[in-house]
């Protein structure tokens, strides 16, 4: 057994039919030696489980069973993780090369003291071909979410006590459970984190908060209840700044 730090890469699915294969196949590939991979379905009915079974014997578990949407699916493959960091891909997407585990864990190597990890994320393409968007995100500062930005989060790799410490995906945003997570360990609990100037995940455009106007505004409204639930007032720059950013990602 590798003496490395283990880092648990958590997927959830359902009904990935389509994708999911190509997602297994880029964790799998990644030059890191002491991987532990979970994936939680959510019952799919479209042969999901089937494009799976070829890589069971190299995923350390597999749940299939109903849940209560994408964050609680995430919440149970956070609680499962036996990693000293976890990261979490989407059915939709993949990792940008295959030493990117590797980059993140050296990280955490150089800086013990970090908390979490993030990086650069691409939009493309259903095929994988094409960027649509550009996310380069930047150093955390005081500014940071002030200004409508987040860390992109297929490229949020945290410690696994930073969860023991803050909890995990709070199941009543139905969108943006994952700001919220990330404002609570940055913004609220001011953990230490670094940012990897590179690009860590490619994914699928199509996501559900920007499958529409509704589901931006939405989006943005419960951004701001993020602030609101920890007794913070919501900066007049937030409400700007995060359009600023978003356009300046198709340039």
């Amino acid at each position: 057994m590798s003496q490395l730090p283990k880092i648990s890469i958590v997927t959830v699915v359902y009904n990935g039919v389509l994708t999911i294969e190509d997602t297994i196949q880029s964790v799998l590939s990644q030059d890191y030696p002491n991987l532990e991979y979970i994936i939680i379905d959510g019952a799919s009915t479209d042969g999901t489980l089937e494009k799976i079974q070829p890589y069971r014997n190299r995923i350390a578990l597999v749940v299939s069973e109903p849940d209560k949407g994408i964050w609680d699916a995430m919440n149970k493959g956070l609680q499962r993780a036996t990693g000293d960091v976890i990261g979490i891909l989407n059915s939709d997407d993949v990792y940008a090369h295959s030493n990117v585990l590797s980059k993140v864990m050296s990280v955490f190597e150089e800086h013990p003291s970090i908390e979490a990890v993030y990086g650069n994320l691409k939009y493309m393409d259903r095929g994988l071909t094409k960027v649509i968007r550009d996310w380069k995100s930047r150093p955390y500062d005081q500014r940071f979410f002030e200004y409508g930005e987040m860390p992109p989060h297929p490229t949020f790799f945290a410690k696994r006590s930073l969860y023991d410490r803050i909890g995990y995906l709070d199941l009543n945003f139905r969108l943006g459970a994952d700001y919220e997570l990330c404002f609570r360990a940055m913004r609220v609990h001011q953990l230490p984190t670094k940012w990897i100037d590179d690009c860590l995940v490619h994914m699928r455009i199509g996501g559900e908060s920007n499958r529409s106007l509704k589901n931006i505004v939405d989006q943005h409204r419960l951004n701001m209840k993020a602030w609101t639930i920890h007794g913070l007032p919501v900066p007049l720059s937030f409400h700007y700044g995060k359009f600023i950013h978003r356009f300046k990602q198709f340039l």
